[in-house]
């Protein structure tokens, strides 16, 4: 099994100044890959934004209207039952493609509200029909998407919490612990201080902006003879 590294950052069309600071950390610095969310106020401003950029669908089943029933506000708290997951899975992608003209790469979930089963599941069965991999963030989640018959990535890195994750340090220390084989996804959240979406991830994105836009971000790549790769063709 060869190695391939995908450097992913999650929330293009969250907010303008996210979108923003995504696309540079993608056409200045290393990150590889980007995944949209494409219910929100700023969706279409971000898809004018994508031109040559590997973009998958971040499905958002927590917040702003659903796509497929446009009456309904989403929220964090809310029953998701499996047959509004599937579909909404579908009308995300379907909106995706309308506003890019193209399909996503894969499929990512927004505050990895797929760690629920029946999330999970419903979220399966979508991507095994477009032939879409989905992301996994642990063994038992892995698992479950492979037995669906649906590809997934055999590690992942990453967090959002109170301090950001990617700092330089980390960066180099990560590059030096990487597995030697199978699909590696590393989930980070570069971009600038969301101008208008209020939240509390703002100067921890700013902190990884600034990691991977860094030469030193590229050069750590170099000596280490790693290359990143997007998630078409996994």
């Amino acid at each position: 099994m060869t190695r391939r590294l995908i450097l992913n950052a999650d929330d293009f069309g969250y907010d303008p100044a996210v979108t923003r600071g995504i696309a540079e950390s993608m056409r200045k610095g290393v990150v590889s890959s980007t995944t949209m969310i494409v219910n929100s106020p700023w969706s279409e401003d971000a898809a004018a934004d994508a031109q040559g950029l590997a973009i998958g669908l971040h499905l958002n089943l927590v917040r702003f209207s659903s796509v497929s029933v446009p009456s309904q506000e989403m929220t964090e708290r809310a029953v998701l039952t499996r047959q509004f997951v599937v579909n909404e899975t579908r009308a995300q992608l379907d909106k995706f493609k309308t506003l890019l003209g193209r399909d996503a790469t894969h499929i990512d979930v927004h505050k990895h509200a797929h760690r629920e089963p029946t999330v999970l599941g419903a979220v399966g069965i979508v991507a095994r029909e477009r032939g879409l991999a989905v992301r996994s963030i642990d063994p038992g989640m892995r698992n479950a998407l492979k037995d669906a018959g649906v590809h997934t990535n055999d590690f992942f890195i990453g967090d959002a919490a109170d301090a950001a994750y990617w700092t330089p340090e980390r960066w180099l220390a990560e590059l030096d612990d990487m597995p030697s084989e199978g699909v590696i996804e590393l989930m980070c959240h570069p971009g600038h201080r969301p101008s208008h979406v209020s939240s509390g991830y703002g100067p921890q994105r700013e902190v990884e902006l600034a990691t991977f836009l860094a030469p030193a971000a590229r050069e750590a790549l170099v000596s280490r003879g790693l290359e990143l790769s997007s998630w078409a063709g996994v």
